[in-house]
């Protein structure tokens, strides 16, 4: 039987061996961390641990606060809602979990590349920025387009404004650095590097305005009540610690890899599109279309070849709605549907490479699409 190709690590990436063992061992080990004897201290031991290890990976500082959450979504929504201010600006490129946080959202407009512009964002701030909160993500998740974070964060910061980033997509796929970014907070999830689901993180600096929404017990410092998900918080850090150890040599593999399948297709297809391919992009990721064929149809038929694929965001699985982020880059609605997205993880090699090629190039020309498009 052939072996399928997993090229969707965007929606989730494959568990790395390390978390997988760093999970197994912390629910056999057992113990509430916020118990005083053995067991418990134990247990403790292994959350402060996966706290340095996500602090490592996206290099924040000693004293800023690693606060453990469900996901990236919760995280994001902790930052959002938490620390107090009236207004949210964000790009209409943003995650749902950032636009559908809370009321109040003000759109930032974004160019063909999905990049915000600086001098129109500058412009945002004509009445002041203490009641804001600036919400912009490193790494779109559906075209894998990288923001100019740190130069928002320094325009926001001269306005008195709070800078969020979800880092989601962008951490274990290139070097995040919290400090030279500049923001205030800073989302993270576990799945989308190697970790386990159902567990993420917010990294807030010391003195940001932060306000529990779930008080609970006090667990997190107060700030995300609940006994801490000690298996999932250790595979996390396992995670981090492996996707920072491998970075160097993995994104530069994968980005060989990206661009080898770029250019075949645009050899193949000179009519195929990639969009946002000129923009500074994270390494593993295309998002492609092929004219004239539905991006549904697609993800079916590689499907049917033993190919894993995503028709955009997994967050919007199930729908046939234009992409909100296409929409807001201008990308033409005929295109726009027949977009998929192609991202690549650490466990894959250029044989995947050539599967992929392969299928796609028996969809186009089946298609019809080369002599329509004539």
């Amino acid at each position: 039987m052939t072996q399928t190709v997993y090229l969707d690590s965007n929606a989730t990436a494959p568990l790395r061996l390390e978390a997988e063992a760093a999970v197994l061992r912390a629910l056999q080990a057992g113990g509430n961390p916020s118990s005083v004897h053995a067991k418990g201290r134990a247990a403790r031991r292994t959350v402060e641990d996966a706290r340095d290890h996500i602090r490592v990976l996206v290099n924040a500082p000693k004293d800023a606060r690693v606060i453990f959450t469900s996901g990236g979504t919760e995280a994001s929504a902790l930052a959002l809602i938490g620390c107090g201010r009236e207004k949210v600006f964000a790009p209409r490129t943003e995650h749902p979990s950032v636009l559908n946080a809370r009321e109040g959202l003000v759109t930032i407009r974004v160019d063909a590349s999905g990049l915000i512009d600086p001098f129109e964002l500058d412009e945002m701030f004509a009445g002041g920025g203490d009641d804001v909160v600036v919400s912009v993500m490193l790494a779109n998740n559906e075209t894998g387009v990288l923001q100019q974070v740190e130069g928002i964060a320094r325009i926001a910061h001269r306005y008195d404004a709070l800078v969020h980033t979800d880092a989601v997509q962008a951490a274990g796929k290139i070097d995040v650095d919290f400090q030279a970014l500049g923001v205030d907070y800073l989302s993270l999830s576990a799945h989308k590097l190697g970790g386990p689901q159902g567990v993420g993180a917010l990294i807030a600096v010391a003195d940001a305005p932060l306000k529990a929404l779930q008080p609970g017990g006090g667990q997190e410092g107060g700030l995300r009540g609940g006994t801490e998900n000690v298996p999932g918080i250790a595979g996390f850090g396992a995670a981090a610690a492996a996707a920072k150890s491998g970075l160097d040599n993995d994104m530069r593999r994968i980005r060989l890899f990206r661009d080898q399948l770029e250019h075949t297709i645009a050899t193949i297809a000179p009519d195929a599109q990639v969009i946002a391919a000129m923009a500074d992009r994270l390494p593993n990721t295309s998002l492609i279309v092929m004219p004239g064929v539905a991006s549904d149809t697609q993800v079916m038929a590689f499907d049917l070849a033993g190919i894993c694929i995503s028709a955009g965001s997994a967050c919007k699985s199930g729908k046939t709605k234009t992409s909100g982020v296409l929409s807001a880059m201008g990308v033409r609605a005929d295109a726009a549907k027949c977009a998929v997205r192609v991202s690549l993880g650490h466990q894959n090699s250029v044989s995947d490479i050539e599967r992929f090629v392969s299928v796609w190039k028996d969809l186009y020309l089946k298609s019809g699409a080369k002599q329509s498009a004539a």
